[in-house]
Formats: structure tokens, C-alpha cells, sequence
């Protein structure tokens, strides 16, 4: 058949038409635009919740608006992400991280996108989601449907990581390196290191897997922080959280990992694969800047007395003797060493031409700090940080260590918080409904922690807290590592390195000021980003716990509601000093909408 041939003023009429009413469609929905950013009926659209959210960066104005209307109580939900964002996280995005330089593993460390940037949405749960098996049973198994990622069983279920078995993920203990379980392996290196009795207590477990080590290491009273990089394998993070281990995602690059010098009494390392020796020595080098005086490390797999890996294995002697680590053993593919207790020995001539770093470098410092390939020099010339020399687990936990004088009056200040905290905790416990001391409560933060007094309050409950010093606040962290504690540093205003959904409770005192400028009133970032983003951490019938003034805790709850937050507000505990009031809230189970097919 052929061609239609309209005549030709036919044809132009009706493309004229055609164009005509698109462009009056388009500056149709231009007028409303504007209509509804700038003028009081937009005001009111978006206070009724009808407005959509803006979820991109395309207009930055209009989230500052929105933001605005939340703080003010105008908003009365935040929407929710779409369901392909159940386990966003901001900073550790593979799609955006992607475009960055692969040198020294740089594009896998944290790259946060502006605040503007960030969806201002609620991450919901995926399909299917299910309260969290409590503690101790999550050790051993998991819901499936909560992370339904089949890539590391698929993998990894021959050396004992995890498998699938029915509705649940199944742990049996095992690792690369341990595939007959985590407890043969953790008694085989107690031959050669004092895994029991207190003497070490804290542990960093790097490129930790599913962080069987660090779950049955909790037997021998050590605790451990396991970390991992978000990678290929799908949610190793994920996993360990999600059974109630300690953990969070990061990654051995370009900087220093976030934790004081001389944090871990062990450090472990199960076929973590990275290269300590790479850069003239730099990643042992950050190893050596963690590991407490006295303290020991294990290096499992490759390249110890690996196949065609002799050169490696060459090196990483080197580097060790460079040091003056003493070699306890090396048993098949296990190598222990333990650091020496004082850095007296460092040689003048050493094969990797290794020195101090400078008086002004402060050890300690590590957020966004930029790896040094020198030595860290141990503070203290009397070993008093020295494995063996500080108390035992669990005498160390109220001891005021000699790091607390780095602040005025530090061990006074360090007695009056440790008994402030004893006296709040007991007064949640018994007047605040938490749940504190029950299976339902396991992976605790403190987002303010100072010297880790409010876990040090909770020692005796089932959990472990992770403790969160802010960036710009004095530098406690060293404190609460020396007490048998852990944390990291953080700035809130960014979000933080975990999963979503992760943590039972959150607790924050003082929660205006970490996002404040410090000695000043104003502030470096919105209450209404920073409340997402713990709404993001926590689990579905977790509960937040906030301590601050009463203008704040009002403005706080204005927020809550938004987030769809229950909330109950309570009086601050007898004899306390201040204007406190606690706000406590708990994250409502919502799904999204069910999609018709």
C-alpha cells in the first residue's frame, strides 16, 4: 500500500495545533510551579503533605523549604524512598563512587554526596521484612528475608560463612581460613596468645567476612569491632549487624582508619587480602598507629607460606622486623607477632627505611587524616599503655586511664561522668518503658559519647555499644578504647557508615550540639538530615533516646513526627542537674505500598 499524501496547508495546520497545545501544556506547568514554590497556597499544599518530595538534587531551594516546613511542624510526613533504596547508603554509593581514582583503593573509602544532594526521603524495609531474631539466637541465624542476598552462601557455604535453610540465612561459625569453625581456630591461637583471663580485650578484625571471629570471640569476654568494604560480595557489614556483632563498613585506603593510636590489644586479619607491605610499608604501618603497645597481630592466609607468594612472605618480614615486632609463631598459614611495648627500638638503619613521625604529628588524629608512611610514637615512655600493664577486662572498664588528663580536671570529670551515668541508666531502666536488659535490645550507639559512660552503665546488659566521638568535639575516643570500650570518630554531619537498619537503640545527649559549630550557636547542618539518617539506622520498632533542653526536645519532636516517630516525652532523673528533658521515640514497622501487577 501506499503513502497517504496529505496536501501540504493540511499538514502544517495540524502540526501548528499539535505544537501549540504542547508549549501551552509547558508553560502551564511552569506557572504552577512556580505558583506552588512561591506563593502561601504552595505553603499550605505542601504543610497538608500533598506536595511530592523532592527526592533529587534538581532543586535545592525547594529542599531547603521542605526542611523548613518539617522543622516547623508544617510537614507532617517525610515520604519514603523507593523500594530500590532499601540498602542505601549515602556514603558508600558504588554507582556514584565508581567515577573515582582506584589508586590505593581510594574509590572504596567514604565519598559523601553534598546535603543537597542527598534524597530528603525514609528508607523503607524490604519486602518481607521481619523483626530481628533476638540475641544470642542471631548469632547463628537470621531471617532471610531481611537481606535476601544469596551471593556469599552461594560462594562461601563450602568454608562454613553462612547457607540457606528454610526461612532463615545459617551460620555455622566458619571462615576462608577456619572452615571447621571460628571456636578450633580462636583455641588454636589461645596456644600462642592470652585469649582468656582480661588481658586483651579489645580487637580489630579487618576484612572480617560475616565476623564469625569476632561473634565467638565475645566468649573470651573480647570485644570486637569487624569491618569490611561494601564489595561484590553483597552486605558482609549487613550480615554481622544484622546477627548482633559489632561492625561497620570501611575501608583500608588512602586515609587512616577512624580509631585513637593504640586503640586494639589484637588486631586479626583472616585472608583480608591487604597488601601491608604495599607503599613502602604504609598499610603496616597504619596497623602498627592502632596496635596497642605490647599488643599482638595475626595475619591468617595469604601470603603467609602461600603458593608463589615467597616474595610477599619476604616482605612482610621485612617490614615486621623493621619494626622490632617479636614473631611468636608461625603455624602453617598463621604468622602472630607482638608489637614491642615501647618505641625505643625502632632501628636507626632498617630495611624499609621506616622513622618516627615528627613531635606534631598527633597519632590520634584520624578523621579524613591522610595515611603517614611513619612510625607513631607511643605517648607515654612508662608502658602504662602497654598490653599487661593496664588493669584486666573488666577492672580497666572503671579506671580512669591516663589519657583522661588530656583534658582539665580529666579525672575528675572522668569519675563524675562514669557515676552520672550509672544514675541515668538506672532511672531509663526503671521509668523510660526501654527495653534496655531484654533480647530485644543488641546493637547500641551512642551518638555523643564522650568518655563512653552511658556503655559503660550498660556493661552487664546483653549488648555492645558502639561509641561515637564527633569529629569537632575533644578527642575522647582514646578513653573509651582504654576502658575496654569501642567507637569510631564521626562527623554527623554526614551520614554514617553502616547499613540500614542495624541498630536497636540510639541514643544522642546534647544532640544540637554535635551539629553545631563548637563555642558558637550556629549550626554547620539541618536536625531534620541528621534525624533521617539516624531513622536510617535504626530497626523497625527500635527507639531513639535523646537528652537536650526543653526548646530543643520540642523542635526535636516536631521532627519525629515527620519521620513517623512515636514519641513520649519524660522529666530528666532526680538530683540531676541542668534543663534536660529525654525524649523517647520508637521507629513504627511501615512497608510501602503493595505494587499491583
Amino acid at each position: 500500500m501506499g503513502h497517504l499524501n496529505l496536501p501540504s496547508s493540511k499538514r502544517n495546520a495540524r502540526q501548528w495545533r499539535l505544537l501549540d497545545l504542547v508549549s501551552a501544556a509547558f508553560f502551564a506547568a511552569v506557572l504552577v510551579f512556580f505558583f506552588l514554590v512561591f506563593t502561601p497556597l504552595g505553603d499550605s499544599l505542601a504543610a497538608s503533605g500533598r506536595q511530592a518530595l523532592v527526592l533529587s538534587s534538581s532543586d535545592p531551594r525547594q529542599r531547603q523549604r521542605l526542611v523548613a516546613l518539617v522543622e516547623t511542624g508544617q510537614q507532617p510526613t517525610i515520604e519514603a524512598c523507593p523500594a530500590e533504596a532499601v540498602d542505601h547508603m549515602p556514603c558508600e554509593d558504588p554507582r556514584r563512587n565508581s567515577q573515582l581514582s582506584r589508586e590505593m583503593n581510594f574509590y572504596r573509602e567514604r565519598h559523601c554526596p553534598l546535603p543537597e544532594e542527598t534524597p530528603l526521603c525514609l528508607i523503607p524495609p524490604p519486602d518481607g521484612y521481619r523483626i530481628t531474631v533476638p540475641w544470642p539466637e542471631s548469632l547463628h541465624k537470621i531471617w532471610h528475608s531481611n537481606m535476601p542476598h544469596n551471593k556469599i552462601a552461594d560462594r562461601k557455604g563450602h568454608q562454613g560463612w553462612m547457607k540457606q535453610e528454610g526461612p532463615y540465612f545459617i551460620f555455622p561459625g566458619g571462615g576462608t581460613m577456619f572452615p571447621d569453625g571460628a571456636i578450633q581456630y580462636i583455641q588454636k591461637l589461645g596456644l600462642y596468645i592470652p585469649t582468656s583471663g582480661g588481658i586483651l580485650r579489645t580487637a580489630l578484625d579487618m576484612g572480617c567476612g560475616v565476623a564469625s571471629f569476632g561473634g565467638y570471640l565475645l566468649h573470651e569476654d573480647i570485644l570486637t569491632l569487624s569491618f569490611a568494604p561494601r564489595d561484590s560480595h553483597k552486605s558482609q557489614i549487613q550480615f554481622a549487624l544484622e546477627r548482633g556483632i559489632p561492625a561497620f563498613v570501611a575501608m583500608l585506603g588512602t586515609r587512616r582508619l577512624p580509631f585513637p593510636a593504640y586503640s586494639f590489644d589484637l588486631v586479626h586479619c583472616s585472608r583480608c587480602l591487604i597488601p601491608f607491605t604495599a607503599y613502602n610499608g604504609t598499610y603496616f604501618v597504619e596497623v602498627d598507629r592502632l596496635l596497642r603497645p605490647g599488643g599482638y597481630l595475626v595475619i591468617s592466609g595469604p601470603p603467609v607460606q602461600w603458593p608463589k607468594q615467597d616474595k610477599e612472605w619476604a616482605d612482610l618480614q621485612a617490614v615486621a622486623r623493621s619494626l622490632c615486632y617479636e614473631l611468636i609463631v608461625v603455624d602453617g598459614n598463621t604468622v602472630i607477632w607482638k608489637k614491642p611495648s615501647s618505641d625505643s627500638s625502632l632501628p636507626n638503619q632498617n630495611e624499609f627505611g621506616l622513622e618516627l613521625c615528627g613531635e606534631s604529628d598527633d597519632p590520634s588524629y584520624a578523621w579524613y587524616a591522610q595515611l603517614k608512611n611513619c612510625v607513631s610514637r607511643v605517648s607515654s615512655s612508662n608502658g602504662e599503655h602497654a598490653v599487661g600493664t593496664i588493669p584486666k577486662w573488666p577492672d580497666r572498664l572503671i579506671k580512669a586511664p591516663s589519657r583522661a588528663t588530656l583534658m582539665k580536671n580529666g579525672f575528675d570529670l572522668f569519675e563524675a561522668d562514669t557515676k552520672r551515668w550509672v544514675r541515668r541508666v538506672a532511672y531509663y531502666k526503671k521509668s523510660l518503658n526501654l527495653k534496655l536488659g531484654t533480647p530485644a535490645v543488641r546493637n547500641v550507639m551512642d551518638m555523643n559519647a564522650f568518655f563512653g559512660g552511658f556503655a559503660a552503665a550498660l556493661s552487664a546488659d546483653p549488648v555492645w555499644v558502639m561509641n561515637v566521638v564527633p569529629a569537632r568535639k575533644p578527642s575522647t575516643l582514646g578513653v573509651i578504647y582504654d576502658r575496654g570500650l569501642i567507637g569510631v570518630y564521626h562527623d554527623w554531619c554526614e551520614p554514617f557508615s553502616t547499613y540500614p537498619r542495624t541498630y536497636d537503640l540510639i541514643h544522642v545527649s546534647s544532640i544540637i550540639s554535635i551539629i553545631k559549630y563548637p563555642g558558637l550557636g550556629k549550626s554547620r547542618c539541618n536536625l531534620v538530615d541528621l534525624m533521617v539518617e539516624i531513622d536510617r539506622m535504626l530497626r523497625p520498632e527500635g527507639t531513639v533516646v535523646i537528652r537536650d533542653s526543653p526548646e530543643v526536645i520540642d523542635k526535636v519532636g516536631r521532627v519525629a513526627r515527620a519521620i513517623r516517630w512515636t514519641t513520649t516525652t519524660y522529666e530528666k532523673e532526680p538530683k540531676s542537674n541542668g534543663r534536660d528533658k529525654i525524649l523517647v521515640a520508637t521507629k513504627k514497622f511501615w512497608k510501602l505500598p503493595s505494587v499491583s501487577h
